[in-house]
Protein backbone atom coordinates (compact mmCIF):
# COMPACT_ATOMS: atom_id res chain seq x y z
CA UNK A 1 0.00 0.00 0.00
CA UNK A 2 1.52 3.68 -1.03
CA UNK A 3 2.42 5.49 1.78
CA UNK A 4 0.39 9.09 1.54
CA UNK A 5 1.46 12.28 3.74
CA UNK A 6 -0.75 12.83 6.24
CA UNK A 7 -2.31 16.57 6.33
CA UNK A 8 -4.45 16.62 2.99
CA UNK A 9 -6.31 14.34 0.86
CA UNK A 10 -4.69 11.98 -1.88
CA UNK A 11 -5.05 14.61 -4.80
CA UNK A 12 -5.83 17.83 -2.98
CA UNK A 13 -2.47 18.92 -2.84
CA UNK A 14 -2.06 21.52 -6.20
CA UNK A 15 -5.51 22.75 -5.06
CA UNK A 16 -4.46 24.10 -1.43
CA UNK A 17 -5.54 27.75 -1.22
CA UNK A 18 -3.27 30.14 -0.08
CA UNK A 19 -5.37 30.04 3.34
CA UNK A 20 -4.97 26.15 3.59
CA UNK A 21 -0.57 26.80 2.90
CA UNK A 22 -0.27 29.55 5.50
CA UNK A 23 -2.33 27.33 8.27
CA UNK A 24 0.29 24.59 6.96
CA UNK A 25 3.55 26.55 7.75
CA UNK A 26 1.87 27.40 11.19
CA UNK A 27 0.38 24.58 12.39
CA UNK A 28 1.76 21.41 10.11
CA UNK A 29 4.07 18.78 10.66
CA UNK A 30 8.01 19.51 9.82
CA UNK A 31 7.13 18.07 5.99
CA UNK A 32 3.81 19.94 6.06
CA UNK A 33 5.54 23.21 6.86
CA UNK A 34 8.77 22.74 4.59
CA UNK A 35 6.45 22.07 1.56
CA UNK A 36 3.94 24.92 2.70
CA UNK A 37 7.05 27.38 2.43
CA UNK A 38 8.34 26.44 -0.39
CA UNK A 39 5.23 26.78 -2.38
CA UNK A 40 4.38 29.97 -0.87
CA UNK A 41 7.31 31.45 -2.04
CA UNK A 42 6.74 29.78 -5.52
CA UNK A 43 3.06 30.28 -5.88
CA UNK A 44 2.20 33.35 -3.75
CA UNK A 45 5.62 35.31 -3.00
CA UNK A 46 4.36 36.41 0.51
CA UNK A 47 7.54 36.88 1.83
CA UNK A 48 5.70 38.69 4.94
CA UNK A 49 4.16 35.20 5.74
CA UNK A 50 7.57 33.57 5.76
CA UNK A 51 9.25 36.00 7.43
CA UNK A 52 6.52 35.66 10.10
CA UNK A 53 6.70 32.08 10.36
CA UNK A 54 10.73 32.39 11.02
CA UNK A 55 9.55 33.80 14.37
CA UNK A 56 8.35 30.14 15.82
CA UNK A 57 9.89 27.89 13.61
CA UNK A 58 12.45 26.23 15.10
CA UNK A 59 13.23 23.21 12.76
CA UNK A 60 16.48 23.58 10.25
CA UNK A 61 14.84 22.14 7.43
CA UNK A 62 11.94 24.27 7.54
CA UNK A 63 14.03 27.18 8.43
CA UNK A 64 16.09 26.72 5.12
CA UNK A 65 13.13 26.36 2.64
CA UNK A 66 11.81 29.78 3.83
CA UNK A 67 15.56 31.44 4.15
CA UNK A 68 15.32 30.29 0.30
CA UNK A 69 12.09 31.22 -0.63
CA UNK A 70 12.82 35.03 0.73
CA UNK A 71 15.84 35.17 -1.41
CA UNK A 72 13.46 33.06 -4.60
CA UNK A 73 10.98 36.10 -3.76
CA UNK A 74 13.58 39.20 -3.72
CA UNK A 75 11.44 41.30 -3.58
CA UNK A 76 11.85 44.55 -1.26
CA UNK A 77 9.73 43.36 1.27
CA UNK A 78 11.90 40.03 1.39
CA UNK A 79 15.22 41.56 1.67
CA UNK A 80 14.30 44.30 4.11
CA UNK A 81 13.04 41.36 6.28
CA UNK A 82 16.45 39.47 5.89
CA UNK A 83 17.99 42.51 6.65
CA UNK A 84 16.33 42.82 9.93
CA UNK A 85 16.74 38.92 10.74
CA UNK A 86 21.12 39.48 10.53
CA UNK A 87 20.10 41.56 13.87
CA UNK A 88 18.80 38.38 15.12
CA UNK A 89 20.49 37.36 18.33
CA UNK A 90 20.07 33.17 17.15
CA UNK A 91 22.97 32.33 15.05
CA UNK A 92 21.45 30.03 12.60
CA UNK A 93 19.10 32.63 12.12
CA UNK A 94 21.78 35.33 10.79
CA UNK A 95 23.83 32.60 8.73
CA UNK A 96 20.40 31.93 6.71
CA UNK A 97 19.61 35.82 6.41
CA UNK A 98 23.25 36.35 5.33
CA UNK A 99 23.14 33.24 2.93
CA UNK A 100 20.16 34.58 1.13
CA UNK A 101 21.11 38.08 1.36
CA UNK A 102 24.32 36.91 -0.33
CA UNK A 103 21.67 34.99 -2.94
CA UNK A 104 19.90 38.02 -4.01
CA UNK A 105 23.30 39.50 -4.64
CA UNK A 106 23.29 43.33 -6.06
CA UNK A 107 19.52 43.50 -4.58
CA UNK A 108 20.85 44.66 -1.08
CA UNK A 109 22.89 47.20 -1.66
CA UNK A 110 20.18 50.00 -0.91
CA UNK A 111 20.24 47.92 3.15
CA UNK A 112 23.80 47.41 3.51
CA UNK A 113 24.37 51.07 4.73
CA UNK A 114 22.39 51.10 7.66
CA UNK A 115 23.38 47.32 8.11
CA UNK A 116 27.13 48.78 8.20
CA UNK A 117 26.44 52.00 10.53
CA UNK A 118 24.45 49.48 12.95
CA UNK A 119 25.16 49.66 16.56
CA UNK A 120 26.07 46.12 16.93
CA UNK A 121 29.39 45.42 16.34
CA UNK A 122 29.18 41.55 14.93
CA UNK A 123 26.15 43.44 12.56
CA UNK A 124 28.30 45.55 11.22
CA UNK A 125 31.22 43.25 10.97
CA UNK A 126 28.95 40.35 8.68
CA UNK A 127 27.45 43.29 6.67
CA UNK A 128 30.62 43.83 5.46
CA UNK A 129 30.63 40.35 4.00
CA UNK A 130 27.71 41.20 1.90
CA UNK A 131 29.30 44.12 0.26
CA UNK A 132 31.79 41.64 -1.85
CA UNK A 133 28.73 40.69 -4.02
CA UNK A 134 28.53 43.87 -5.21
CA UNK A 135 30.10 45.49 -8.09
CA UNK A 136 33.95 46.86 -7.17
CA UNK A 137 32.85 50.26 -7.17
CA UNK A 138 29.95 50.10 -5.03
CA UNK A 139 32.26 47.45 -2.72
CA UNK A 140 34.84 50.28 -2.53
CA UNK A 141 32.68 53.04 -2.09
CA UNK A 142 30.91 51.11 1.11
CA UNK A 143 34.09 49.71 2.45
CA UNK A 144 36.07 53.15 2.73
CA UNK A 145 33.24 54.80 4.67
CA UNK A 146 33.85 51.68 7.28
CA UNK A 147 38.07 52.34 7.03
CA UNK A 148 37.25 55.80 8.12
CA UNK A 149 34.62 55.84 10.41
CA UNK A 150 34.30 52.40 12.22
CA UNK A 151 35.82 52.52 16.17
CA UNK A 152 35.90 48.70 15.89
CA UNK A 153 39.34 47.02 14.59
CA UNK A 154 38.02 43.70 14.06
CA UNK A 155 35.09 45.30 11.83
CA UNK A 156 37.93 47.36 9.84
CA UNK A 157 39.70 44.32 9.26
CA UNK A 158 36.33 42.67 8.26
CA UNK A 159 36.13 45.60 5.54
CA UNK A 160 39.83 45.52 4.35
CA UNK A 161 39.97 41.89 3.40
CA UNK A 162 36.98 42.58 1.42
CA UNK A 163 38.87 45.18 -0.52
CA UNK A 164 41.65 43.21 -0.64
CA UNK A 165 38.83 40.68 -2.47
CA UNK A 166 37.01 42.99 -4.39
CA UNK A 167 38.05 46.40 -4.09
CA UNK A 168 39.38 49.23 -6.72
CA UNK A 169 42.21 51.46 -6.33
CA UNK A 170 40.41 53.88 -5.28
CA UNK A 171 40.60 52.49 -1.85
CA UNK A 172 44.32 53.48 -1.64
CA UNK A 173 43.70 56.10 0.84
CA UNK A 174 41.23 55.00 3.05
CA UNK A 175 43.64 52.26 3.66
CA UNK A 176 46.20 53.99 4.53
CA UNK A 177 44.36 56.58 7.05
CA UNK A 178 42.42 53.13 8.75
CA UNK A 179 46.45 51.92 9.35
CA UNK A 180 46.52 55.34 10.39
CA UNK A 181 43.67 54.86 13.29
CA UNK A 182 44.78 51.85 14.94
CA UNK A 183 48.37 52.06 14.78
CA UNK A 184 49.15 49.18 17.26
CA UNK A 185 47.11 46.44 15.67
CA UNK A 186 49.39 44.19 14.01
CA UNK A 187 46.97 41.93 12.53
CA UNK A 188 45.64 44.95 10.96
CA UNK A 189 48.34 46.46 9.96
CA UNK A 190 49.62 42.87 8.22
CA UNK A 191 46.12 42.79 6.31
CA UNK A 192 46.38 46.72 5.50
CA UNK A 193 49.83 46.03 3.67
CA UNK A 194 48.64 42.91 1.32
CA UNK A 195 45.37 44.98 0.46
CA UNK A 196 47.45 47.88 -0.08
CA UNK A 197 49.35 45.83 -2.79
CA UNK A 198 46.26 44.02 -4.30
CA UNK A 199 44.29 46.84 -4.97
CA UNK A 200 47.33 49.16 -6.63
CA UNK A 201 46.63 46.83 -9.44
CA UNK A 202 43.67 47.68 -11.13
CA UNK A 203 43.53 45.15 -13.74
CA UNK A 204 43.46 42.76 -11.42
CA UNK A 205 40.07 44.27 -9.37
CA UNK A 206 38.13 45.46 -12.87
CA UNK A 207 34.70 44.90 -12.40
CA UNK A 208 33.27 42.71 -15.07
Amino acid sequence: MPLVRRGLPVGEEARTSAGDLLELLARGSVDERWSAARRIAGELGDALALDAALASETEPRVREAIFTGLARIGSPESIAALALRVRSDDASIRTGALDALRTIGVGVLPYLPALLRDRDTDVRLLACDLAIGLPATETTSLLCQVLVDDPDANVCASAVEVIAEAGTPEALPSLRRCAARFPDDSFLAYAIGIALERVAAPSSNADV
